[in-house]
């Protein structure tokens, strides 16, 4: 039968299911063979074939009809799990079912009338032909479906390789086989690497989208729903014990995911002659990877585990085991190799898109790196020995860079703010730990083309520059990461050993556009960014002030900006004033005299959105408070926990008091009012103490200097500073504050609407989600 009657077949097969108004009873297997019996179909097919308004025309008018394909499809996927799929016809019946009911379940969950369809027992489904077993027979069809499909994904010849001895025809038995033999790729607890095989990694990419989309559950609930914040039934049960394959599956994606190497033979241009089997399938990996682990930690502790499931990559010691097995497994890798593997392949893949070549075109882009930041979020958040691991050598910078490398080429686009908050989150995350700071003093030489001033320097320097870049030519929604990308300096500030005169310069620039008067009295939060800027120069000047003579240098240049500060006016027709001549709103910071030289050679501006990307919604993050905790360093290097009831004032003399604050936007409160009072209740612990003592001390001299030897040269001066000390002379130092990034319930629904967005978005082809009533989010056209 040719393609095209088969398709005919399919269609009328559908008109019949949303015409027939008597049920069609669910032994009449003529019918129902239709659907699934071996045609040659593909996904987008099976899409096109079944219009989204005949699947909800079914759901109000035939229900029965509607209830029934779906058990009889689960039926289909049962039987096959069981046979192993010897034949080729019985194969193709497994990917028809799975492409139908991924097609169907969306329909299914956006009626919240049929949310328990699957949980129910549907008497008789699901049970396979011979099986007596009371259990089995009255599991809920959601179940009976998922633990067929994680049986299919380790099914010789289908999914995974054959073990079988050429020469004997026994079968191996899909009931006993040990599936961690057959783990798809090397990497984490498990050496071998298996022949590639194009038909296994499609079929297995169906069946995980089959997967992914049973998850999709959590896309049909409000985000602040009860329901949403309960847990993802589908999830913790495929997560759970009863699903055998739990461990080999975890690894299979995490190794797929961790040794793909898109360039692949490294012959320019490879990707337009060969199509790809394996992106297809290490991109639903990494997107079923950030779903299951999608499992709040704190909530998450269950009965221990029997041995049986355990392997010698976990570490057996960590407490209280996690009901959610993924994550389990996930927080106990431990052996270092197996963190070698993990980071170089997301470094590998992180900085592949900005793999730059003379032949345009000529190397392969992969798009799933939004996926691989949650993925690396969750490692660190999850796997505290793996975040050790990270920062413990200069490898961390191979993540650092193409996380600014995106910052900076995203910071104008409004559709892709969540890709902006998911990599300030994980720099927050790393600035916590000291590693980081000290990380960041080795030399940038990587020439990522970023449209960027050019400087000589450090991973401090870059950093800096592309912070600067986004709070000064990034897009409004920005705005709430402000705290956030000042925060992160702060961290890293005792740290850095010299910054370039770039950096410093960009600093200031910060310090100068924060501290106008208009900008400081325009919100009840403003001020807040003066305050973190202040606290990274007392830290360089207290602890890093030998290698910082560029930094002292533009304080000494940019010293009025101090004296106005510590002279800022506070009578009420002087705040009247400075609001009067504030900037029309659209432009929270000026742009001009931040010195921008030349951007580096070969690269291009930030681009908006173009008109009509898709972008989707998402919740707000929570104020700073909420996403970090202080604490304080003490001599010898350890952290002491800062106790938020004792006053800020009493902990740090002169540094401020924050109260809690919601993120409003940084300059727009319309019914804020500021006060003489609030105004003089932070002026007075503005720490300026420091600052105005190294001016008082080192201006008279360089002054001195540029009389007595006529110099205007920069460089003099800045030799003349290298030299200089004021040991004795400073302020005792301030004990070194750290604000950890600590986790909340808010960041994890943040989390939750990021990823479920991304996923939705990155799934068009065939278009899983779009058009169905998703409540996760709302989906808007830039």
């Amino acid at each position: 039968m040719g393609n095209t009657d088969t398709k005919l077949n399919f269609r009328k097969a559908v008109i019949q299911l949303t015409t027939k108004t008597q049920p069609v009873e669910a032994t009449d297997d003529a019918f129902w063979d239709q659907f699934w019996s071996d045609s040659a179909t593909s996904v987008q097919d099976v899409f096109a074939l079944i219009p989204a308004a005949e699947i909800r025309a079914v759901r109000e008018e035939s229900p029965s009809n509607l209830a029934t394909l779906c058990y009889k499809a689960v039926e289909k996927l049962v039987a096959g799990a069981e046979s192993g799929c010897p034949s080729d016809t019985e194969k193709q019946i497994i990917l028809n079912c799975a492409r139908l009911l991924t097609r169907v379940l969306p329909y299914i969950f956006e009626d919240p009338d049929w949310r328990g369809f699957f949980w129910s027992s549907v008497p008789g489904a699901g049970r396979s032909q011979d099986d007596d077993d009371e259990e089995d027979s009255s599991r809920p069809l959601a179940e009976s479906l998922l633990l067929a499909v994680a049986n299919l994904l380790f099914c010789p010849d289908f999914t995974v390789q054959s073990h079988r001895r050429s020469g004997t025809d026994t079968t191996e038995d899909i009931h006993t086989l040990d599936s961690c033999e057959y783990i798809w790729e090397a990497g984490v607890g498990f050496a071998h690497s298996p022949t590639p095989n194009h038909t296994h990694d499609l079929n297995r990419t169906e069946l995980l989208k089959l997967l992914l989309t049973c998850f999709s559950e959590a896309m049909y609930l409000p985000p602040l729903s009860e329901s949403n914040g309960a847990g993802n039934p589908w999830v913790q049960f495929f997560c759970s014990a009863e699903n055998r394959h739990a461990l080999p599956l975890f690894t299979s994606l995490l190794n797929v995911v961790c040794a793909y190497d898109p360039v692949g033979y490294g012959i320019p241009y490879n990707h337009l002659l060969f199509w790809d089997s394996r992106e297809p399938l290490v991109e639903v990996s990494a997107q079923l990877l950030i779903v299951t682990l999608d499992s709040d930690p704190t909530t998450n502790s269950g009965p221990s585990m029997d041995g049986t499931t355990t392997s010698t990559a976990m570490d057996e010691n960590e407490s209280p085991v996690p009901d959610n097995l993924f994550v389990n497994y996930l927080s106990r890798i431990h052996r270092e190799e197996d963190f070698q593997f993990i980071l170089k392949g997301l470094a590998r893949l992180l900085l592949n898109p900005l793999t730059q070549t003379y032949l345009p075109n000529s190397t392969k882009k992969i798009q799933f790196h939004q996926e691989l930041l949650v993925l690396f979020w969750k490692l660190c958040d999850f796997n505290k020995k793996f975040l050790f691991f990270v920062l413990k050598s200069s490898d961390v910078l191979d993540v650092l860079v193409p996380i600014l490398y995106f910052l900076n080429d995203a910071r104008a686009d409004q559709s892709r703010v969540g890709l902006m908050h998911i990599g300030v989150f994980i720099l927050l995350l790393l600035s916590g730990e000291r590693n980081f700071g000290v990380r960041l003093n080795k030399p940038y030489s990587v020439r990522v083309p970023m449209d960027i001033p050019v400087f000589t320097g450090t991973h401090a320097d870059l950093l800096i520059v592309v912070f600067h870049k986004v709070i000064t030519s990034g897009h409004q929604r920005l705005q709430p990461l402000y705290d956030c990308l000042l925060t992160i300096i702060v961290n890293v500030s005792p740290y850095l050993k010299s910054l370039s005169m770039v950096a410093s310069n960009k600093l200031l620039h910060l310090l100068e556009a924060f501290s106008s008067p208009w900008f400081l009295f325009s919100s009840p939060q403003n001020h807040h960014l003066v305050f973190f800027l202040l606290e990274v120069f007392n830290n360089i000047i207290q602890y890093q002030f030998d290698g910082n003579s560029s930094l002292v240098y533009a304080i000494i240049r940019k010293r009025n900006i101090f004296h106005q500060l510590a002279n800022l006016p506070s009578d009420t027709p002087s705040i009247q004033r400075a609001l009067q001549r504030k900037k029309k709103p659209a432009e929270p910071i000026s742009r001009t005299n931040s010195q921008d030289g030349a951007s580096m050679e070969g690269s291009r501006p930030a681009a908006p959105a173009e008109p009509g990307t898709l972008k989707t919604s998402l919740i707000a993050t929570p104020a700073i408070e909420k996403l970090t905790e202080k604490s304080q360093v003490s001599e010898d290097g350890t952290l002491r926990a800062i106790d938020p009831d004792v006053p800020q004032a009493e902990l740090e003399d002169g540094a401020q008091s924050r109260q809690t604050r919601r993120f409003s936007n940084v300059s727009s409160s319309s019914q804020w009012n500021p006060t003489t009072d609030w105004v003089m209740s932070w002026k007075v612990k503005l720490p300026l103490q420091t600052i105005m003592r190294l001016l008082q001390v080192l201006v008279p001299q360089v002054e001195k200097i540029c009389i007595d030897k006529g110099l205007t040269d920069e460089s003099e001066i800045l030799k003349f500073l290298q030299h200089g000390t004021l040991v004795g002379l400073l302020p005792v130092p301030h004990p070194i504050l750290i604000r950890k990034y600590q986790a909340n319930a808010g960041t994890a629904m943040w989390f939750r609407t990021y990823m479920w967005g991304v996923i939705y978005l990155r799934n068009m082809d065939p278009p899983v989600w779009y058009d169905t009533d998703v409540k996760l989010f709302e989906i808007q056209r830039v």
